[in-house]
């Protein structure tokens, strides 16, 4: 019988082969994929809670991702074959002029275990870029991120652009990166902020929900505000 528990275990502690060989028994058991999922999302869980209380810090939580993206990959197929579709899109680039993709690619691993679909544009990405995926896509959200002060004002052309394109009244954009604030991402009209990939979870799915009509959250999402309104 598969144990799930220490499925949540491999995960949470960063154990790449241990969760692919769980993964793989509980395969071989039958079990369906969903069921075999859920454990590894919960690990994640665990583990953004206690990125949040900085009792772990990027790397335990890169492990951690990359021990579940194993994992994760060989229930894709099994996914699909069942019909079983994530029920959001999320488009994530890193913004024009900025090539650095460590916080992306986290969260896009850490949304992907949240239910999205994620397409990953890279680094350097342009606002004409994003709005193509977005609409190749029938993407839910934008989520841009940048590491560099003098690159985090090129978000302003994606929000821009998003805000021009009348044929996607409810794509949302949410930013993100190190030198990005709560206070430039209302500025610029962000539709989310979120200071770190364990936030940028719960800030993407209240945006979805929001645009969606299943909560009202007003003006940008970020952690504080997502606290009070929960």
């Amino acid at each position: 019988m598969a144990d799930f528990e220490r499925l949540q275990a491999a995960v949470e502690a960063g154990d790449r082969v241990a969760a692919v060989e769980i993964t793989q028994a509980a395969i071989d058991e039958g079990i369906p994929p969903l069921d075999i999922l859920e454990p590894m999302t919960e690990a994640m869980g665990v583990i953004g809670d206690r990125f949040s209380r900085q009792e772990i810090f990027v790397p335990e939580m890169l492990i951690s991702a990359r021990a579940m993206k194993g994992a994760v990959a060989l229930l894709e197929p099994l996914l699909i074959g069942s019909g079983h579709k994530p029920d959001k899109v999320a488009v994530l680039g890193t913004i024009r002029g900025d090539l650095h993709d460590i916080g992306k690619n986290l969260v896009g691993m850490m949304l992907k275990g949240a239910n999205f679909q994620i397409v990953d544009l890279g680094t350097n990405t342009t606002a004409e870029a994003f709005l193509e995926a977005a609409r190749e896509h029938r993407a839910d959200i934008i989520g841009c991120s940048a590491l560099l002060t003098t690159t985090m004002g090129n978000m302003r052309e994606v929000i821009a652009a998003v805000a021009a394109a009348e044929d996607m009244p409810d794509l949302r954009v949410i930013i993100g990166g190190a030198p990005v604030t709560l206070e430039f991402a209302l500025e610029i009209g962000a539709h989310g902020w979120a200071p770190d990939a364990a936030s940028a979870v719960h800030v993407a799915t209240a945006v979805v929900e929001t645009a969606r009509g299943e909560r009202d959250i007003k003006g940008v999402v970020h952690p504080e505000a997502l606290a009070v309104s929960a």
